[in-house]
């Protein structure tokens, strides 16, 4: 396995094939006891996720119908987004990773769940669960890794248009269920004239867009309606709502992904790859949130980012009670089990994406210029005048 991140020393240069496999065996153990153990307090805790949340959604939309006044408004917006959060993040998401598939109920399974999002449950499902669950941090494979528009690693060559990712990262941030959207769509690739004409795109266009029709109805039109002389706040309390939930949404996995200490991998990295392979590469390319079980149901227990990437379709009630038991694997295999609070996350990874977007060794150079920086900044703009610069030749 070659981490792409290239290092004087590699993270697995310790572990010896045979180390590796027995590594795998042990996680495949894990997950088979969990498995053999699933029951009815874990239907009744995804049971009971749903009936708060959409009790929380109704009862916050009632409190908006009167939302010309400021504490309704408040109170309803508040709400709302916790819901909004809740549906997408440890209901919508978790389903449709067929994670309560063994229950054999209809209505909560990854076949017919639909969520409060923008993009169709179909298209999510294949660009998160056969593509970035299968090639998680692979350059070029896994699209999760900076979606098409940010530099996310040293050795992929710069360009000037990385300058601005910093922006564009925040903007989708902010509109993330729609970048998300395109993102499904692979829309850089497919609204190119030879694709865009396909019968199976436009199948999905029409799919998303009728989606975004339905969404937008539901919030911009029918709610705010329903609120009459309270028309205008109702959408302003819907627009804030969601704007709180792609930006949490977001952060969350940011936190996954982005930070340091989570690796990136070559292409060739996958070639062959064994089971225990493929877990050790879920291990290296995953980050974990610590904070509060509140904090872990908001944010799907995907602050169990480690656990989920190796277990993607158990209960994520589960990966809290076995979250120490990884941990431990980590220590014992001499693996680093990265994770951090919240805040803190999120700086690192908003950090690498800001130290990204400049070509390499851009901030060494102007720590060095002291204070004229005028030749760290010459260089720049050289650079973008050249308009790429050379890859990093291999360490």
């Amino acid at each position: 396995m070659t981490v792409l991140q290239k290092k004087t020393e590699s993270p697995v240069a310790h572990l010896t094939a045979e180390d590796i496999e027995n590594l795998g065996r042990e996680l495949d153990a894990i997950r088979a006891e969990v498995i053999a153990d699933r029951g009815e307090r874990d239907a009744a805790y995804i049971r009971r996720v749903i009936d708060v949340q959409r009790k929380l959604e109704l009862g916050s939309r009632a409190v908006l119908l009167v939302s010309l006044f400021p504490p309704a408004w408040i109170a309803g917006t508040i709400g709302l987004s916790i819901a909004k959060i809740l549906d997408n993040m440890e209901i919508g998401h978790n389903i449709m990773h067929g994670q309560w598939d063994w229950m054999r109920d209809p209505k909560i399974h990854s076949t017919t769940w639909e969520w409060d999002n923008v993009s169709p449950a179909a298209q999510w499902k294949h660009s998160h669960n056969e593509l970035h669950h299968t090639y998680t941090n692979v350059v070029g494979k896994d699209n999760d890794l900076g979606y098409g528009i940010m530099r996310v690693d040293e050795d992929q060559r710069w360009h000037p248009f990385y300058l601005g990712q910093p922006v564009w990262n925040f903007i989708n941030a902010c509109f993330f269920e729609y970048g998300i959207a395109a993102y499904d769509l692979e829309l850089g690739k497919n609204l190119r004239k030879s694709r865009r004409s396909r019968p199976e795109f436009k199948a999905r266009y029409k799919q998303v867009l009728g989606k975004i029709r339905n969404q937008v109805t539901k919030d911009y039109v029918v709610h705010p309606l329903l609120s009459g002389p309270s028309f205008a706040s109702t959408m302003s309390a819907n627009f804030t709502a969601n704007i709180v939930r792609n930006l949490w949404t977001h952060s969350v996995i940011m936190c996954g992904h982005f930070p340091n200490g989570v690796e990136t991998f070559e292409r060739r990295s996958i070639e062959g790859e064994t089971r225990g392979e493929w877990y050790l590469r879920q291990m290296l390319g995953s980050a974990n949130i610590s904070g509060s079980k509140a904090m872990h149901l908001m944010t799907g227990n995907l602050s169990f980012q480690i656990e989920h990437h190796l277990y993607p379709d158990l209960p994520s009630n589960r990966y809290a009670e076995i979250a120490p038991r990884i941990q431990e694997i980590f220590e014992r295999y001499g693996l680093t089990y990265t994770q951090g609070p919240l805040p803190k996350q999120v700086a690192s990874a908003w950090a690498k994406i800001v130290r990204l977007s400049f070509p390499n060794g851009f901030f060494d150079q102007v720590a060095g210029a002291g204070a004229p920086v005028v030749a760290p900044v010459v260089s720049l703009v050289r650079r973008t005048a050249d308009r790429a610069e050379p890859a990093r030749p291999a360490a």
